[in-house]
């Protein structure tokens, strides 16, 4: 008897790995070589590609497909019908499955709804992607971005609080008015303290 849950109409392809507690709800496709880590939740037709690795806690909301090239690491938040590519330039006549690019999302990366990611670029670690980005390039951690294409707009801390930072000398400093974590900013890399 497994020790994670699974709607019986979604599919899971033998040589598939799911960790104890997730849940897999329905409509769902699992491909082989596919690891999901603990605790994590699949919302309604999602899509895991071959050989796709995802972390522990990771939330997937309804109509996501995270395809082969994508790494998700722990404790992240795709929102619903957010989307990864993995080819930069498609084309239906010619096969690049050879040319997949590798997309990192860093632990605990949120990623609102509607959200474009571009294949072969890293979300930093905590970064905050905002409903209907379209995201082109690498995110630094603890970044807030959004827009079309998505800019850095502001920075957030773990827990999802926006940052304001003050300047001293050569560096900023923050503490969340929420949980009271400090953080320091220079140019445009963001610490926890």
């Amino acid at each position: 008897m497994p020790d994670f849950f699974v709607h019986p109409s979604s599919v899971i392809d033998d040589g598939a790995v799911i960790g104890t507690g997730t849940t897999i709800w329905h409509f769902c496709h699992v491909m082989p070589g596919a690891k999901i880590g603990q605790r994590c939740n699949l919302g309604q037709n999602t899509f895991i590609g071959k050989d796709v690795s995802i972390g522990n806690n990771v939330k997937i909301q309804n109509n996501v497909s995270v395809y082969s090239g994508v790494v998700i690491e722990d404790d992240v938040f795709l929102g619903p019908s957010m989307v990864f590519t993995n080819v930069i330039n498609p084309r239906s006549i010619v096969n690049r499955k050879a040319e997949y690019m590798q997309t990192i999302v860093r632990q605990g990366v949120t990623i609102g709804a509607n959200v474009t990611v571009v294949c072969g670029i890293t979300l930093g670690q905590y970064s905050f992607i905002g409903a209907g980005a379209v995201v082109t390039h690498d995110i630094p951690a603890y970044a807030l971005a959004y827009g079309n294409p998505a800019r850095i707009q502001g920075w957030m801390c773990q827990c999802g609080t926006r940052l304001l930072f003050e300047k001293k000398a050569n560096s900023e400093s923050a503490v969340c008015a929420a949980c009271g974590k400090h953080y320091n900013k220079q140019n445009q890399s963001v610490k926890l303290v």
